[in-house]
């Protein structure tokens, strides 16, 4: 793709002329459907103004950090761990956006800065830090303004559904603000994580094991109450909304154990006499027993493993989690999923969509996969593939083993509210370009194209994500 001069001062990506071009006017206003993010909810319950540029544009954003960091910013300048951010700060913490302006070229988050910079706030200059004050005033005084509170952003962006990302054990209380709110006329969801309580090897999981009990009101000293009380979870979520579960370890791996195996683990994993072994084992039996449970209760289950997370143990230590250092690992699903997929694989009502960041797994793994089960869905890339170039590469890897109905539909795993609509403008750009490929070598007609478009950004999330 080129790119041209679409905002005042400013780039985005331009589509080719000819079917590229009528396939996007078809899809660019369509609302947007946001099934996995991490904006969160209490934005819409309090409805407060954003405090500055910096709390709205950086600090949350770990995408933008993570570049920083790599090019010597150190985080709290950017007020990340920090709750005593001062407003000089945070002038400061925007000027060095500025001064490290050109080290995000080449890469989406610049696609979707600028897209927030010239198209939400009317700014016609180049960032730099000549311009830094200028524009971190024009975009202070927007913030100011009842059209740049959360709610009135939400609508402004044309979000159908946007959903968060929560604990088990959350007692779901901004969703049910939210849902008893007449004057919000949006729809935010949650989504059910349990991620962290189906993980043996953390120091901390014989709390997190009672944690969960305590949510639930089950006793969770024994494996048959953990199971009772992660059901309970589960419909306590789906009551307040949630429409899927999210999932992420090292592996896939969903073998089951006989059942006294998987009580024996996991008094011993409580006690801390579990070997790493016998942890794992019991870690994806867990992972198995969510699929048993979506089967039943009906959440979508969606996965992305095979991600070091929180690669920088010093930084993490000093700032916390997710913060921008989680790196891929190489990814696999086509042996460790067998069991889980030949016991539910092929069940109605069940749902289970893959991502991944390794690239390798999309023709080799999930397509065919995704090509047989009927319950298996392929999730759209995001997070380092989530540019243009990668989507392009995805959609190709993809579909001609799959086919487009077999695809979930772009999801912007967003922290900044303000970068929603700019990331899903670029994912239906790819879109366009590549079904206007197809047009052009004639393996497609324009009207199967314009509906395939449509399918993409609309009729595949809501019937996978059962929306």
């Amino acid at each position: 793709m080129s790119e041209t001069e679409t905002f005042p001062g400013q780039t985005v990506q331009r589509l080719p002329e000819g079917p590229a071009t009528d396939i996007y006017e078809g899809i660019r206003d369509l609302p947007v459907i946001s099934p996995h993010g991490h904006v969160p909810v209490e934005w819409f319950v309090d409805d407060a103004p954003f405090r500055d540029p910096t709390d709205l544009l950086i600090t949350p954003d770990h995408y933008i950090n993570r570049i920083l960091h790599a090019n010597g910013v150190d985080l709290a300048d950017l007020g990340v761990g920090r709750d005593d951010f001062s407003p000089e700060a945070a002038r400061n913490a925007f000027h060095l956006l500025a001064e490290h302006w050109s080290d995000f070229l080449g890469t989406p988050m610049r696609l979707w800065l600028d897209a927030e910079l010239s198209g939400l706030f009317g700014v016609t200059k180049r960032l730099s830090p000549q311009a830094a004050d200028e524009i971190y005033d024009t975009i202070a005084d927007a913030l100011a303004t009842p059209a740049f509170r959360p709610r009135a952003l939400l609508d402004r962006f044309n979000v159908e559904v946007l959903t968060t990302t929560d604990d088990p054990a959350d007692d779901l209380s901004g969703h049910r603000k939210l849902a008893e709110d007449p004057t919000f006329t949006g729809r935010v969801l949650p989504t059910f994580r349990p991620d962290i309580y189906l993980e043996p090897t953390r120091p901390d999981w014989p709390s997190l094991v009672e944690k969960l009990g305590s949510a639930a009101n089950i006793d969770t000293g024994d494996y048959a109450g953990f199971v009772e009380a992660m059901a309970d979870r589960r419909r306590y979520f789906k009551d307040h909304g949630a429409v899927s579960s999210d999932h992420s370890h090292a592996d896939l791996g969903s073998q089951r154990l006989p059942d006294a195996e998987a009580t024996r683990i996991y008094a011993a994993a409580l006690a801390g006499t579990a070997t790493d072994a016998e942890a794992t084992a019991l870690r994806r039996h867990l992972f198995n027993d969510q699929a048993r449970l979506a089967q039943d209760d009906g959440l979508v289950m969606t996965v992305h493993p095979s991600i070091a997370r929180d690669h920088d143990l010093p930084g993490m230590q000093r700032y916390g989690a997710n913060i921008g250092a989680d790196i891929p690992i190489p990814a696999s699903f086509t042996e460790p999923l067998r069991p889980l997929l030949n016991e539910y694989g092929n069940n109605p009502g069940f749902h289970f969509v893959a991502f991944t960041v390794d690239e390798t797994m999309y023709s080799r793994e999930i397509a065919p996969l995704a090509g047989y089960y009927r319950s298996f869905y392929i999730g759209d890339p995001w997070w380092f593939i989530d540019s243009p170039d990668a989507i392009g590469r995805f959609r190709r890897s993809v579909t001609e083993i799959a086919g487009f109905s077999r695809q979930a539909g772009f999801v912007d795993d967003t922290r900044t509210l303000c970068s929603i609509p700019a990331r899903h403008d670029m994912s239906r750009r790819t879109i366009a370009a590549f079904l206007g490929d197809l047009v052009d070598v004639g393996r497609l007609t324009g009207d199967d194209a314009a509906q395939a478009a449509r399918d993409l950004v609309q009729t595949n999330p809501r019937k996978v994500f059962k929306l």
